[in-house]
Formats: structure tokens, C-alpha cells, sequence
């Protein structure tokens, strides 16, 4: 019976994974960086809780999704548009 609950679990990871498309995740310092080759960025931000606090930030270049978590706030671009979420949950 635990296999077949373990496979059900994998199976509904795999297929968010695919619902979600590709999603890099880089250091703080990169992603900004990354944010400073983006004209007008859009930047979803979220205070990340359980089980270590800290921000998390989501924001897409040329197709891609990329992502970070930072314990403390990163200083975005003035220019960038910035969407706070409740949350951003990342498989």
C-alpha cells in the first residue's frame, strides 16, 4: 500500500513540474544581475515562512522563469513592476 501511495505522490510532483514549465533557480546576486539586462522587469515577490523565513522572488527572460530566495530583501530596480504575492510555491 506504501508503494502505491509513494508512486501517486511522485506522479503528482512530475505533473506540477510540467504545469510550472522551467524554472531556474539562481544566487541572489545573479538574479539581480539578471534583472539589470531587463527592460521594465515584472518581479512577483513573496515573504517565504515555514521552514526558514526570508523573500522569494519570481521573474522571466526570454521564455524562462527564474527564481531566488534571499534571507534579506533584495534592493530591486527602480524601473521594475512589482506584483507582492501571498506566496509563490516553486516544485
Amino acid at each position: 500500500m506504501a508503494y502505491g501511495s509513494g508512486a501517486g505522490a511522485y506522479a503528482a510532483i512530475a505533473q506540477a513540474t510540467k504545469a510550472s514549465g522551467v524554472i531556474v533557480r539562481l544566487e541572489p546576486q545573479e538574479f539581480l544581475a539578471l534583472l539589470n539586462r531587463v527592460k521594465d522587469p515584472l518581479i512577483v515577490t513573496a515573504k517565504s515562512g515555514w521552514p526558514a523565513s526570508g523573500h522569494q522572488y519570481l521573474t522571466s527572460f526570454k521564455g524562462l522563469a527564474f527564481y531566488t530566495k534571499s534571507a534579506a530583501p533584495l534592493v530591486l530596480p527602480g524601473m521594475a513592476d512589482i506584483i507582492t504575492a501571498q506566496s509563490i510555491w516553486i516544485p
